[in-house]
C-alpha cells in the first residue's frame, strides 16, 4: 500500500527543492551563496541596519525597489511585485516572499518578508525610508525580527544581491 506524503513532508521537500536553487548560477555570473551557520558572534543576532547613500532621488529607488521589471533589471532575476499595501511579492525566482505592509510613495516600504530557509509561517519585517539628500538620496535600511543563526547569510544576500547591482541600476 503506497502512504501519500504528509503536509508536513511535502513543505520539507518543497523548500528544500527551492533551496537548492539558492547554490544555482544567477543571471549576472554570480553564484548565490550557500547558507552557512553565522559567525559565533553573529549567532543572536536577529537585525539588520544600513545607512546607505545612492546617486538617484527617493522616487528613483522606490521605483526600482518596488516595480517588478526595474527590480528583474538591477538583480537579474525575476520578479512578481504587486504595488498595493497587502499585496504579495515573489523576487529571485521565489527565493524571497512576502507581503507589502505599508507603502508611501518616495518615502518608505515595509514589508513581511521571508526566505524558504525560515521555517514555515515565519515572517520578518523589511523597512525601506528614503531621505533626500540634494539630487541623490540615503536609504536608511533595517531588517528585523528574522531567526537567529541567519545573520552573516542574510547581510552577504542585502550586500552582493541588493545594495551592489542597485548602485550600478541607478548611477
Amino acid at each position: 500500500m503506497k502512504t501519500l506524503p504528509t503536509r508536513r513532508r511535502a513543505i520539507a521537500a518543497i523548500a528544500s527543492s527551492i533551496g537548492a536553487l539558492a547554490v544555482a548560477p544567477l543571471a549576472h555570473g554570480q553564484q548565490s551563496m550557500p547558507e552557512k551557520p553565522a559567525a559565533p558572534e553573529h549567532a543572536a543576532l536577529t537585525a539588520i541596519h544600513y545607512e546607505i547613500d545612492f546617486k538617484a532621488s527617493p522616487q528613483r529607488l522606490y521605483e526600482a525597489i518596488l516595480d517588478q521589471k526595474q527590480f528583474a533589471a538591477f538583480s537579474g532575476m525575476p520578479a512578481t511585485i504587486d504595488r498595493t499595501p497587502g499585496g504579495a511579492f515573489s523576487m529571485f525566482g521565489g527565493m524571497i516572499l512576502g507581503r507589502n505592509i505599508e507603502l508611501v510613495p518616495d518615502q518608505r516600504i515595509v514589508q513581511a518578508w521571508r526566505s524558504p530557509s525560515f521555517d514555515p509561517g515565519i515572517y520578518s519585517i523589511v523597512h525601506f525610508e528614503f531621505k533626500p539628500r540634494a539630487a541623490e538620496s540615503t536609504l536608511l535600511f533595517d531588517h528585523t525580527g528574522f531567526p537567529a543563526g541567519h545573520y552573516d547569510s542574510l547581510d552577504s544576500g542585502w550586500q552582493h544581491h541588493y545594495w551592489e547591482p542597485l548602485k550600478k541600476f541607478l548611477a
